[in-house]
């Protein structure tokens, strides 16, 4: 009886994923009664009142000075990729300033950008992008509204925030991102964290809506060691806020290694406290790959 590589994948890690790594890395037996979910399941946003796809495509591998991986993959290459992922059930499509990955994506989706959640964020460091000046969010906004051909922006963060203070330092920028988004023009704000005090500061911050956090079994690309993380998310989380979990493959550091890529998976899901995931695909064969993973996981509500 012939079977489709999707279906044939997500058989083949749900027999073999039997047992993953926990908090502490020691081995856990997985609930023998858990069985395979929708990988592409439209989920809330913590208490945001948003909701899209538990997959979402990351756009920025080895992003910088408006190019990653996936640009280089040139236009036809890319957006044969993005419209691959969207026909799977990928809803989520997590962009940046300095990524470049606007216009790609906002010709990708056009037509169906009512079905689709945008994410972008704002570079307010040195460097990262060619210009100097970094203006405000409002003309940021604009100017990524008309790179992905739509009238608003779903999700608006401040990327790369590290430090503990970040909530005064970018009061400015807040109060603009807080005015478009009671206009419409964005739907909710918050940061993309590199730290761990950003993280902890972000649960406290009644302005956040939502925190991209580096997270997964092996502390491989993260800010500290997983159980503190986790414990910050946690908090995050319990405030209400949105959590959409990065670098589940260490970036890229898992991507020869089916052991770490499942049990990573199942350690994010199993925390209970990230909302969606977002992964730099750069072939199709990892979107499946990845998606057969989150289908065999055990299944915990967020």
């Amino acid at each position: 009886m012939k079977m489709d590589r999707r279906r044939f994948l997500t058989s083949t890690i749900a027999g073999a994923s039997g047992m993953i790594l926990g908090c502490g890395g020691q081995a856990a037996e997985r609930p023998a009664s858990a069985a395979p979910a929708n990988p592409y399941r439209i989920v809330p946003l913590g208490k945001t009142g948003l909701k899209t796809s538990l997959i979402g495509f990351g756009t920025g591998m080895r992003g910088g000075n408006r190019e990653s991986n996936q640009t280089r993959l040139g236009k036809e290459k890319f957006e044969a990729l993005l419209q691959a992922a969207y026909d799977r059930g990928v809803r989520l499509f997590d962009m940046a300033d300095m990524y470049g990955t606007h216009q790609f994506v906002g010709r990708a989706m056009a037509s169906k950008r009512d079905q689709c959640f945008f994410v972008s964020k704002i570079w307010v460091r040195r460097g990262g992008i060619p210009e100097p000046e970094r203006p405000g969010a409002d003309v940021i906004v604009d100017r990524f509204r008309k790179e992905l051909q739509t009238d608003y922006v779903d999700l608006v963060l401040l990327h790369c925030m590290t430090a503990t203070t970040w909530p005064d330092e970018q009061k400015k920028q807040m109060d603009i991102l807080e005015n478009l988004k009671a206009k419409k023009i964005i739907r909710a704000h918050g940061i993309s964290a590199h730290s761990l005090a950003a993280i902890q500061a972000a649960a406290a911050s009644p302005w956040c809506d939502s925190v991209h956090a580096r997270i997964n079994a092996f502390g491989t690309a993260m800010d500290a060691p997983p159980q503190e993380v986790a414990a910050a998310v946690q908090a995050v989380h319990d405030a209400g806020k949105s959590v959409i979990g990065m670098k589940l493959i260490g970036e890229g550091a898992f991507r020869d290694d089916p052991a770490k890529r499942t049990a990573s998976v199942e350690y994010v899901l199993g925390l209970g406290a990230v909302s969606a995931m977002v992964v730099g695909f750069e072939k199709v064969s990892e979107i499946d790959d990845f998606a057969a993973r989150v289908a065999a996981a055990p299944v915990r509500n967020v």
